[in-house]
């Protein structure tokens, strides 16, 4: 199996085993894995509108509409006029968003220390480093103005 073969075929087990780990445990009872990444960006981004959580998350800003629209109603976000364009809004995590994103954090990290038990630091390093790197090419390739359709 050559490079390319390799990273294809363990992508494709990488979702499965994605949706393995939201069925099987209880890491995302509290927020489920769209509103834990929504509320992550917020974080790291600070308060944002709609399209530009909707360009960093890769996703149409109608489906982004829609999460925070649910996650307003859930008390998990808080979406408030922008103070220089009164027609787009800004949304903000809330305490309880970020309550509930934390304990997925947590519970996401004990999981993965769970099974990455037996790996040194290094290891675990080039492990978080090759994610990281298929994460950025994804992104370049499929987020990027000129790669968009």
């Amino acid at each position: 199996m050559d490079a390319i073969d390799l990273i294809e075929v363990h992508s494709a087990i990488l979702v499965r085993n994605f949706e393995l780990l939201s069925r099987r445990t209880d890491i995302y009872d509290e927020l489920d894995r769209a509103g834990y990444l929504l509320i992550r960006t917020l974080e790291a981004k600070g308060a944002a509108d709609i399209n530009t959580l909707a360009a960093t998350l890769g996703l149409d800003p109608s489906t982004v509409g829609r999460q925070v629209s649910a996650m307003t109603g859930g008390g998990l976000v808080d979406r408030a006029p922008a103070p220089t364009d009164r027609r787009r809004s800004v949304i903000t995590a809330t305490k309880e968003g970020r309550r509930r994103a934390e304990t997925v954090h947590r519970r996401r990290r004990e999981s993965l220390e769970e099974m990455f038990a037996g790996c040194g630091e290094d290891e675990l390093r080039v492990i978080g480093e090759s994610f990281a790197r298929y994460n950025a090419a994804i992104a370049e390739h499929h987020l990027t103005p000129a790669n968009q359709a």
